[in-house]
């Protein structure tokens, strides 16, 4: 059982840090606030998500299980909310999203 549990945890330990960089190369890579906003919001809060469920399963202590789970339940909430808000004050200084070209792709 110990040897099924440390296998699933290291699982959900390199998603979660495969989402995490995943997101900051999103970061870096894409062209505008909006699009980087969504790598951030997405990966970086599945990854995190992923990455402290992997810890939890190795975590011998009660407070410390207790703990990673308000961490969960905590970026569960305010990583959505957050990233809503930065979008609509985005929205509301006008900062418009980036387009490739204004007619469309071309044939």
């Amino acid at each position: 059982m110990a040897a099924t549990l440390d296998i699933l945890s290291w699982i959900l330990i390199v998603i979660g840090a495969g989402l995490s960089i995943v997101g900051a190369v999103g970061l870096l890579r894409f062209p505008d606030f909006f699009t980087r906003l969504h790598a951030a919001g997405i990966a970086d809060t599945l990854g995190a998500w992923a990455l402290m469920v992997g810890i939890l399963l190795q975590a011998e202590s009660w407070l410390v299980a207790v703990k990673l789970i308000l961490i969960v339940v905590f970026l569960f909430f305010t990583s959505p909310t957050a990233t809503h808000a930065l979008a609509r004050a985005a929205l509301a200084s006008r900062l418009n999203p980036w387009t490739k070209n204004a007619t469309g792709p071309k044939p």
